[in-house]
């Protein structure tokens, strides 16, 4: 990043190169539209390449992630105050869910690895990490006390990083 903020081509390129697949995958995953997520990887790496001051040191793979993930949240709302959509209202503003092990993987290696979860995990982790829901909103959805929701997210997520702890960019 110290050379994209140089403006030097080559180290932006490399950084799209390493990127691109989760950036897309995760605007994908919670927009539902191939068009819309093209659209926001675009819209993220315009951000790196315009604003390199705003990432501010640490780990890129979860910063551009996080990033990521609050655009595609701000494209959700937007189409939830537009009448003709049926999103809902109530999206969450910040971390629903430990997103640090997705941010630094792969976004290949992470469907593998969440198809590989027994079902009762897997739902709730994609529910709150891509669906945007918060832990209240799957619990209701899905019928389930809220304690075992969060102990199913927090098992899941711990059998995520000790299967992909050997994948980290």
């Amino acid at each position: 990043m110290a050379r994209v903020r140089e403006r030097d081509v080559t180290a932006f390129e490399a950084v799209y190169d390493g990127f691109h697949r989760l950036v897309y995958g995760i605007a994908f995953k919670m927009l539902g539209d191939p068009s819309a997520a093209e659209d926001l990887a675009q819209a993220v790496f315009l951000k790196v390449w315009s604003s390199p001051e705003a990432f501010g040191g640490g780990n890129f793979g979860a910063w551009i992630a996080r990033v990521t993930r609050n655009r595609a949240l701000d494209v959700l709302r937007s189409r939830a105050t537009r009448p003709e959509t049926e999103m809902p209202a109530n999206i969450p503003l910040e971390g629903s869910l430990d997103e640090s092990v997705f941010a630094r993987l792969d976004g290949e290696r992470v469907r593998s690895a969440l198809a590989a979860l027994p079902d009762e995990q897997r739902r709730p982790i994609e529910l709150g990490f891509f669906g945007g829901m918060t832990h209240d909103e799957i619990a209701r959805r899905s019928g389930l006390p809220l304690g075992t929701v969060k102990t199913r997210i927090r098992a899941g997520l711990k059998k995520l990083r000790v299967s992909l702890e050997g994948s980290v960019l």
